[in-house]
């Protein structure tokens, strides 16, 4: 296990982030949840301590303990004050080396997981994020939300996690602990019990499934009908890992297209022709294809407008430089923007075990913004040439809208 202590005036608060490579990603395709079931589990009871026990040590310390679920990785989140460090940083240790699973709580686990994915599905939005996922990355690791499926979650038992809990303490871990801790701590992590074996242990495991775009695209399009007046369309392409050296060209365009009231898709949709409620860039973090998506709600009336509006603007970016005077703005933006992302000690401690995660050094940040000084708009034009050519549209609306949308998007 990789320790980086991260040492700041934060007056007695610590913040430690624990990334174990390979989450969502990693689900046997017949078992989509399965690492959620298992993250949320673990926090139920773990070592010596059962669930009553390990929230009552967690909240008689005013603290917060939490384990999530993300398609590359699980993260184990903890932040106290500096005095209780030694008395709840071991049931990290408990929760990687010996957690309980205990049957009812599992069973829980369950139910509250079927739960939250009946309430994602009430998301317009959501449907058609599915929707695009599903038709970009398929049956692959992407491919499905970290929370899985209702008939997945239902078919899984407790005999089938054993071997993905198993498997937590070869994987690969990074621990950053940022703020105020006690100067021994990495010495007593290494050695103390809870962690024993834990740092021996950083070995690559094993992919289950192997990240891949569907060898056949059937459609460019995907359709939900819904009884709705609401529009959502979301255009977008798998592009590529974060560690890749074009990466930051793709994070400038996010910044230029959707980053503040003075980004394309904002002066575009909302000042000139004032037909959206909300769009956007989604554009995260990931270690494998990286989606890049343009996403936009409207009226049923303002539909296809809106989709054309959306076309041009991504073809804008393929076939023209921005302007120097817009290429500095983007700049300063992306500047601001990873400023904004690492104001507290647990977005600083995430943010580096995350980058950890998917192979990159702890200075990543620092080389990207020398880098930065040096991008040219020719850069960003050939990367926006080369990773966003061909977008596919996801669409959710009535099935009168829908047609429309889809002769037009044919057309």
């Amino acid at each position: 296990m990789n320790i980086i202590l991260d040492k700041l005036d934060s007056k007695n608060i610590m913040s430690a982030k624990l990334w174990i490579e390979d989450g969502s990603r990693n689900d046997p395709k017949d078992k989509k949840g399965i690492h959620q079931l298992l993250s949320s589990t673990m926090l139920r009871g773990c070592g010596p301590y059962n669930n009553k026990e390990i929230a009552e040590i967690v909240e008689n310390c005013g603290a917060n303990l939490n384990c999530d679920t993300y398609e590359d990785g699980l993260l184990i989140s903890l932040k106290c004050v500096e005095t209780d460090a030694y008395k709840l940083l071991p049931l990290i240790g408990w929760m990687i080396t010996k957690p309980i699973l205990q049957i009812d709580q599992f069973e829980l686990e369950k139910d509250l997981t079927i739960k939250a994915i009946k309430r994602q599905k009430e998301s317009t939005y959501q449907l058609a994020f599915d929707g695009w996922r599903k038709m970009v990355y398929g049956d692959g690791p992407y491919g499905h939300d970290p929370l899985g499926s209702i008939d997945d979650i239902n078919k899984i038992n407790k005999e089938h996690i054993l071997p993905i809990a198993s498997s937590l303490i070869h994987r690969k871990k990074n621990l950053v602990i940022s703020g105020k801790f006690p100067i021994n701590l990495k010495n007593y992590i290494e050695n103390t019990i809870e962690f024993k074996g834990i740092s021996n242990h950083n070995k690559a495991f094993k992919n289950i499934n192997k990240i891949e775009t569907p060898s056949e695209q059937r459609s460019s399009i995907c359709t939900r009908s819904l009884n709705t007046k609401q529009v959502i369309l979301l255009l977008g392409k798998a592009t590529i890992r974060y560690d890749n050296k074009s990466d930051i060209l793709l994070r400038l365009l996010s910044c230029y297209l959707g980053y503040g009231m003075s980004s394309l898709l904002f002066k575009v949709l909302r000042e000139k022709y004032g037909v959206v409620y909300e769009a956007g860039i989604y554009h995260p973090i990931r270690e494998q294809q990286t989606p890049f998506i343009m996403h936009a709600s409207t009226s049923e009336e303002k539909g296809i407008i809106t989709l054309q509006l959306l076309k041009e603007c991504w073809e804008k970016v393929i076939n023209s430089e921005i302007s120097p005077d817009e290429l500095e703005l983007v700049k300063i933006k992306y500047r601001g923007q990873m400023a904004h992302s690492l104001q507290s000690i647990s977005q600083r401690a995430e943010h580096k075990a995350h980058l950890l995660g998917i192979g990159l050094t702890k200075d990543h940040d620092e080389e990207i913004l020398q880098r930065l000084e040096s991008i040219t708009s020719k850069e960003i034009k050939d990367a926006a040439n080369r990773y966003l050519k061909n977008p596919l549209l996801s669409v959710c609306s009535n099935k009168e809208v829908i047609r429309k949308i889809f002769k037009d998007w044919k057309a």
